[in-house]
């Protein structure tokens, strides 16, 4: 459909100004453009640092009160402001074992059933999940006809991701791309922005199946790292590049809620689980804010 063209055809959700906000976005060099941006941010002289952190916290109104430390002199660049810890007891679990734990602070996005091997990215604009997991047929097909739900950080959010259920680390894949912003307005313009943008596939051996965390780039994003590996990004490469992890004692398990990795600036978590593992909770609504820590779902019975 007209929907999956590389080079245009917005989306039916997506009017006039999100067209020409997209439109601006093709033109940019947008990863010059964000690696200006990490090397701004991260700069160490106080006074410049410090402006900046002040300047962003009155811009997008942070409220420092969850940090760790709320003073902005504490962090030596904008960055590690920016990917700051939350206190202790900022974001609790949820009681029950078997919830699904949100993994971010962020806007809930699409969600629901992969049909046909595909996810909507919005109403009437789908994208495919082997597409998104950077062509491994083999690994989408551990998810059709499961679930999936997207979840977008805002610059104001917290931007660490951590894990929604306990499991072990099986692979990652990094797919090189474009950096388009993933806020509302790109969302509903760029068809299948998911899987034109740079991101990094995470796959999991969980208690409930396999399960998929997906980390997306965007325009202004200067990294993202994970636990285990440290900066994937950057630099931004032009190949992709495929690590596996032992399974058991040698390998890298996580348990509910601990930390995955983290954003240096506002990107999309897409997660995936597969066929009759989870029930997303019936409250669910595209577009409510959701905070780390707070239920999703459930692992279904008899799993």
């Amino acid at each position: 459909m007209a929907a999956n063209d590389d080079t245009g055809g917005a989306s039916p959700e997506a009017g006039a100004l999100d067209r020409l906000f997209a439109l601006l976005q093709w033109c940019l060099p947008t990863r010059l453009l964000s690696r200006l941006l990490h090397s701004l941010a991260e700069a160490r002289a106080p006074r410049f640092k410090n402006l900046l952190i002040r300047l962003f916290v009155r811009v997008y109104r942070v409220d420092l009160r969850e940090a760790e430390s709320a003073e902005p002199a504490a962090y030596p660049t904008f960055n590690a402001f920016f990917t700051r810890r939350l206190a202790a007891d900022a974001r609790p679990l949820p009681v029950d074992p078997d919830a699904i734990a949100c993994p971010v602070d962020g806007r809930l996005g699409a969600f629901g059933a992969i049909e046909r091997g595909r996810l909507f990215q919005v109403k009437g604009a789908a994208y495919d999940v082997t597409d998104l997991l950077g062509g491994r047929e083999e690994w989408a097909a551990a998810f059709l006809a499961g679930r999936y739900a997207t979840l977008y950080l805002a610059p104001s959010d917290y931007h660490r991701v951590h894990m929604p259920v306990g499991g072990g680390l099986r692979d990652t894949l990094y797919v090189p791309g474009r950096l388009f912003g993933v806020n509302p307005a790109s969302v509903r313009a760029i068809p299948r922005l998911f899987t034109r943008n740079e991101r990094l596939v995470t796959l999991f051996d969980t208690a409930c199946g396999p399960m998929a965390a997906v980390l997306v780039g965007a325009f202004g994003v200067g990294g993202i790292r994970t636990v285990w590996s440290g900066n994937v990004t950057p630099p931004h490469r032009r190949q992709p590049r495929h690590d596996s992890f032992a399974a058991g004692g040698e390998g890298v398990h996580l348990e509910r809620g601990d930390e995955l990795g983290a954003f240096h600036f506002g990107s999309t978590v897409v997660l995936l689980f597969g066929p009759g593992a989870v029930a997303w909770d019936e409250n669910l609504q595209a577009g409510m804010t959701l905070r780390m820590g707070c239920p999703l779902g459930r692992i279904a019975d008899g799993v």
